[in-house]
């Protein structure tokens, strides 16, 4: 299997994801176990925010990489849209358009971000 490249459409990478894990990974994980491998990585994208920009220091040769812990929740994401049919540049574009809509002025108007 080639290595994808660096600049991927969310279609490509539902496709990559899809023959990696038919062929390679032999066949998707159930959802509830993926939605469990997702909570998982979230948890290990706390961690590395907890020693990075909070108060808990790193343990002696604790791996704290960022990009890695947020390539594998896009992983299981993609995962799981694949599982259910979702096709994520479709959802893409219409949570934009939601957001887009319903916070026009939401946060300019904040006075809690327009503080500093």
């Amino acid at each position: 299997m080639n290595s994808p490249s660096p600049s991927l459409t969310l279609a490509e990478m539902q496709h990559t994801v899809d023959r990696w894990i038919t062929t390679i990974g032999v066949r998707y994980f159930s959802p509830l176990t993926n939605m469990a491998i997702l909570a998982e990585e979230t948890g290990e994208v706390a961690r590395i925010m907890a020693r990075t920009h909070g108060d808990q220091s790193a343990k002696p040769g604790e791996k704290l990489d960022l990009a890695d812990e947020l390539a594998d929740l896009l992983w299981v994401t993609i995962a799981i849209a694949n599982q259910h049919g979702i096709d994520l540049t479709e959802a893409f574009a219409r949570n934009l358009a939601k957001k887009t809509e319903r916070d026009a002025t939401r946060h300019r108007d904040n006075p809690k971000l327009n503080s500093k």
